[in-house]
């Protein structure tokens, strides 16, 4: 998969393509049936598949003035990952940004989709809205493909029990500690990846040394301590997991993710590893002091070995 970040570049490698829009927030198996749905529908024109990501999400960028953002499921990286994965052909990432939110739909369409791209067909959802302050909608988009001889489609809507799935849902299930269901969802189990990096060594003065992985997300959707599994090339071990702020070693700050792997020693710094979410312990709370820290770490672990006894290992 080529990964593009402008039109001129990608107007150097095609002249058309199929495309489809959106945050793809978790690649969740709705956006799989659209991703399915714009294979076809390229091999259909004979044509590449293109997938725009919007990068940051809108409300992550609107949220910089202080306002809240729903909680990220994906990194940029992990998302690349995964539609490289799927077999699609192109990436196109649009970055939001001042200059983007201000862009009136009419000349969103003509300078990124028509002049930029030359899409033959794009795939949205009936809700898309695009443009300044969103004033273009699946209508507007439908009118100008006509003028501009380009194919306007409906995205497929993926049900589960009558409901459709979203990364909303994912989101509320994920706070609920509800693991099993999630990987449903979205056909794999949920996991967060990153490089490795050295911190404050506390763990390892308890006697608990933990991997530290910034989860590069403006809100995370996990916030406590849970029983993981990480995996480091082909091999998966078990780790208590603590994602949060820390409450009782720092001040409020940013996210960390501290991961310590049982029965464990190798160096692990600057290695990307992943961690994959089983179940949920207890919440991030803040303790006494460091002992009464040290005795719930070893508490953990316990439950740790209890959960995920026979499990991926």
């Amino acid at each position: 998969m080529i990964v593009l970040e402008d039109t001129n570049r990608f107007s150097q490698l095609q002249q058309s393509c199929v495309a489809t829009i959106g945050k793809f927030d978790g690649v969740h198996l709705g956006h799989q049936l659209i991703l399915d749905q714009l294979k076809q529908k390229a091999e259909q024109f004979n044509l590449p598949s293109l997938v725009m990501l919007v990068e940051p999400h809108p409300e992550e960028f609107f949220a910089r003035s202080g306002g809240r953002c729903p909680a990220r499921l994906t990194t940029l990286q992990e998302k690349l990952e995964l539609l490289e994965g799927f077999g699609i052909d192109f990436a196109f990432i649009l970055h939001f940004d001042v200059q983007m939110s201000e862009l009136s739909a009419e000349a969103y369409v003509n300078d990124i989709l028509v002049e930029g791209l030359g899409v033959a067909s794009i795939i949205v959802g009936n809700d898309f809205r695009f443009g300044h302050q969103r004033h273009g909608d699946f209508s507007l988009l439908q009118q100008m493909g006509q003028a501009h001889g380009f194919e306007v489609v409906e995205t497929a809507a993926y049900e589960r029990n009558g409901k459709r799935i979203s990364s909303t849902i994912i989101r509320e299930l994920l706070a609920a500690g509800d693991f099993d269901l999630v990987e449903q969802l979205l056909g794999r189990p949920y996991s967060m990846k990153g490089m490795v990096e050295k911190g404050l060594q506390l763990g390892a003065d308890l006697g608990f040394p933990t991997c530290n992985l910034n989860p590069h997300r403006r809100r995370i959707p996990l916030h406590g301590v849970y029983a993981c599994e990480v995996r480091l090339g082909d091999r998966y071990r078990q780790a208590a997991v603590n994602i949060g702020y820390r409450p009782t070693v720092t001040e409020a700050g940013e996210a960390l993710l501290e991961a310590h792997i049982l029965d464990f020693d190798e160096d692990l710094y600057g290695k990307t590893i992943e961690i994959i979410f089983r179940h949920k312990l207890r919440d991030e709370v803040k303790f006494d002091g460091l002992e009464a820290l040290k005795r719930q770490i070893s508490d953990d672990v316990l439950k740790v070995r209890e959960v995920l006894d026979g499990v991926g290992t």
